[in-house]
């Protein structure tokens, strides 16, 4: 006989604001299943009249003593009463003998499945067996079934939620490029404002340094010529503690010329930060571009961090720069974030007994060969820079999700700054974004930037 009818149904689902929300990672066990289970030992004519009376049933979970058998749906169910003599040749018969007939191949998939991979291996069934249900198992020796209208319905709602999030993305990232495009723009401009009287007083310093050199000069060869002064002069001599005077003067105008210099690398190398690029690359010195983000960050690293560069004889390199700084922007920032932590945890770590080990990073530029890709053609010549650093290195779940967000659906979900990166050195440039870390031991970001 046929077991009880029991329909596990939430919620009906509703076009976008309804009371059950899905999202980009819904499931099936989201959406209703139905439970009927009959005996093989049935017969055709009871199903029918369980179809009759359930018109949304998609079908019937066929169980052989308890035990999952197979499925048959309303369809093919109904294909077969319609044949001439259908209704005489099955309508009476056990469901095993119009099974065996029946049987097709039967999509079983589990509750966990993404609703959007389901569409997927639905679709790929061969055309008479798309509109056939699917088998949801719930459980072990347990199946529901699923009506595949329903899912159509459900992944037409995901993907327009997921084309809407796409959208509004793509809108807040446009807002923000034009934001950082502005700012970029005023933070040029100011840097220009203050380079010109920092090039004023650069410029200036060298006539100031002999002018004062000159008047020295001339009091010692008025000294020289009266060697008894005035008490007056005396008097003022001690008061301006004139030897004091004549000693600190070349220091102080050595230190004003140092921190002139350092002012005023630091403005061109902000300058270059914000440096828009233009439609075409142009060949740029890769070591400057390196120094200048350097510059920048000098701030962070306070002395704590050893910076240690390697750098071999590189030609000038066709790249957008500013695109360029960017990427070396965040994978020191990166780096440093990782050994400032690290220094702070072994610092409130009473139980580390060693020495800590010096922060550390090393900058590592060379042009390396590549193996081609085609048979008999010459290897590729590449520029290679290698970020290193002897911090904690990365766990292998964080590198996974790192890699993760390099492709093009993670990075529509949130995109990080390793992400811009990895899109600025491939998509934009043909090059390669290589990432290697060791728990322990450090962890080294290797870019590869093709030499025309």
């Amino acid at each position: 006989m046929v077991q009880e009818f029991r329909s596990e149904i939430s919620p009906p689902l509703l076009s976008a604001g309804s009371d059950r929300d899905l999202n980009l990672e819904s499931t099936l066990q989201e959406l209703q299943l139905y439970n009927f289970q009959v005996e093989t030992s049935c017969t055709g004519v009871e199903v029918g009249k369980a179809f009759e009376k359930y018109p949304l049933l998609p079908g019937a979970i066929l169980v052989e003593q308890g035990k999952y058998a197979g499925m048959i749906s309303r369809r093919r169910l109904l294909e077969f009463l319609i044949r001439p003599y259908g209704q005489e040749l099955f309508f009476n018969q056990a469901l095993s003998i119009l099974y065996s007939y029946a049987r097709t191949s039967i999509l079983v998939v589990p509750e966990t499945t993404p609703i959007l991979t389901a569409m997927q291996l639905t679709l790929r069934r061969s055309p008479e067996l798309v509109a056939e249900p699917l088998v949801v198992q719930t459980a072990y020796n347990t199946y529901q079934l699923l009506d595949v209208q329903q899912l159509n319905i459900a992944s037409w709602q995901i993907r327009g939620i997921e084309t809407q999030v796409r959208y509004e993305r793509s809108q807040a990232q446009m807002i923000q490029n034009d934001k950082m495009a502005s700012l970029g723009r005023l933070v040029d401009g100011i840097a220009h404002e203050i380079l010109d009287p920092v090039s004023f007083i650069w410029g200036n310093l060298t006539y100031v340094s002999n002018y004062s050199q000159d008047l020295l000069k001339l009091i010692a060869a008025y000294e020289k010529k009266l060697p008894v002064l005035s008490e007056e002069i005396v008097s003022l001599k001690e008061e301006m503690e004139f030897d004091f005077l004549e000693q600190d003067l070349s220091r102080t105008l050595a230190s004003i010329r140092t921190g002139t210099e350092r002012l005023k690398k630091m403005v061109i190398s902000l300058q270059n930060f914000c440096h828009i690029d233009e439609v075409y690359p142009k060949p740029a010195d890769l070591h400057a571009c390196i120094n200048n983000i350097l510059l920048l960050i000098n701030s962070r690293i306070k002395g704590e961090i050893e910076i240690i560069k390697n750098y071999g004889n590189l030609p000038p390199v066709y790249c957008f720069i500013g695109q360029l700084h960017q990427v070396f922007m965040n994978i020191l920032s990166q780096s440093i974030d990782f050994l400032l932590d690290e220094a702070v945890r072994q610092h409130f770590n009473s139980d580390f007994i060693n020495k800590p080990k010096k922060p550390q990073i090393q900058i590592t530029t060379a042009v390396v060969s590549q193996p081609a890709t085609t048979p008999h053609a010459p290897d590729s010549r590449w520029v290679s820079i290698r970020i290193t650093d002897n911090g904690p290195g990365m766990p292998q779940e964080l590198q996974k999700k790192i890699i993760e967000s390099f492709s093009v659906e993670k990075r529509a979900n949130k995109e990080t700054s390793l992400a811009v990166s990895y899109r600025i050195i491939t998509a934009r440039h043909g090059g390669k974004f290589n990432l290697i870390s060791k728990v322990g031991l450090g962890t080294e970001f290797e870019i590869l930037l093709p030499l025309l």
